[in-house]
């Protein structure tokens, strides 16, 4: 039984020995102390409260001090609560100072948190960085297509980082200048004779305003010749020329069509008027036979009258005489 008791005893001595090793970092106080960072230990309690590690706090404070920046546990606390990448302001900071770049603790924290990495943002502002743009194709005046590539040398801008554009909008500018410096030259082997002028033109635009890098130089690695887009554009034109023309044609050919049409029926109405004319003829005779207003020699003569112009009608051309027959009915 007292073995137990002993037992149970020496468990948690050692659970309550580590849990105050936990909550009470001694190893890491001595740490700081020895490097000539003063935190007390209920600085460090309070870390653990808060849900703070220490050992963050404690080692980016001891590596500030050695490198002469000056920086408190309150100043790190903050940032580390506030969702900073503490270590890697302080590696930022450091950077900055050996290099001799302007950057304060506050510029810095702020970097981190606007979603930016501060110590990448201060090496590329000590060790330049080169941005392959993508293919850019424009067209000269004379309708050949060149396609260029670029690369663009950047140094960031420390002050500009907050707020400033990225990449995406030094390239898309970068792309919109070589457009516009290859479509105002008058023939491509202009362009191609000269490359430099593309660069001169595109960096005197002042293209970095309100960017978080500095544009040092823009440099044209290639230029390609594409295709000839003016030929290409003629060749469609005359294309959509043709068929407007065809079309046109078409609907005037198609007017005429419905004109014969339309003549044929009226030719054909005009035909049945005199055919109905002509059967009127018989009536008309009959009529006046009966009435006695036209007498037996005198049908016999419009007979003869009749017969004599058809023969000479035989006589004076090819074809039949167009003279109706009135004979009588027997």
């Amino acid at each position: 039984m007292d073995g137990i008791i002993l037992i149970f005893f020496v468990f948690i001595g050692i659970v309550g020995f580590f849990t105050f090793m936990y909550f009470v970092p001694v190893g890491l106080w001595i740490t700081a102390i020895f490097s000539g960072v003063k935190v007390s230990i209920g600085q460090l309690i309070g870390m653990r409260l808060r849900k703070i590690p220490p050992s963050i706090i404690v080692n980016s404070l001891i590596t500030a001090t050695k490198a002469g920046i000056p920086l408190t546990p309150s100043d790190l606390e903050t940032h580390f609560l506030a969702g900073g990448n503490v270590p890697n302001v302080i590696r930022a900071l450091i950077s900055a100072d050996k290099a001799n770049i302007s950057l304060t603790f506050k510029q810095a924290t702020a970097i981190d948190l606007a979603g930016r990495d501060v110590f990448e943002a201060v090496q590329i502002s000590v060790n330049p960085k080169v941005i392959n743009t993508p293919r850019v194709a424009a067209v000269a005046a004379d309708g050949i297509q060149l396609i260029a590539v670029a690369r663009v040398t950047v140094r960031a801008s420390l002050a500009q980082l907050v707020g400033g554009a990225g990449e995406e909008t030094i390239l898309a500018r970068v792309g919109e200048g070589i457009v516009t410096s290859i479509g105002s030259a008058k023939s491509h082997k202009e362009v191609l004779a000269n490359p430099d002028k593309i660069s001169k033109l595109v960096l005197s635009r002042g293209l970095d305003a309100g960017t978080a890098f500095e544009i040092l130089s823009i440099d044209i690695a290639d230029v390609d010749v594409g295709a000839n887009i003016g030929a290409k554009l003629q060749i469609d034109q005359a294309t959509a020329d043709l068929k407007v023309a065809e079309a046109k044609a078409e609907e005037r050919r198609a007017m005429a069509v419905a004109l014969e049409q339309e003549m044929i029926a009226k030719a054909q109405e005009a035909r049945a008027n005199v055919i109905q004319a002509e059967a009127e003829i018989p009536k008309a005779i009959a009529e006046a036979f009966i009435k006695g207003n036209l007498g037996v020699m005198d049908y016999y003569k419009m007979q003869n009258i009749q017969a004599d112009t058809g023969m000479r009608d035989s006589i004076s051309g090819p074809g039949k005489a167009s003279g109706s027959s009135t004979s009588p009915t027997k």
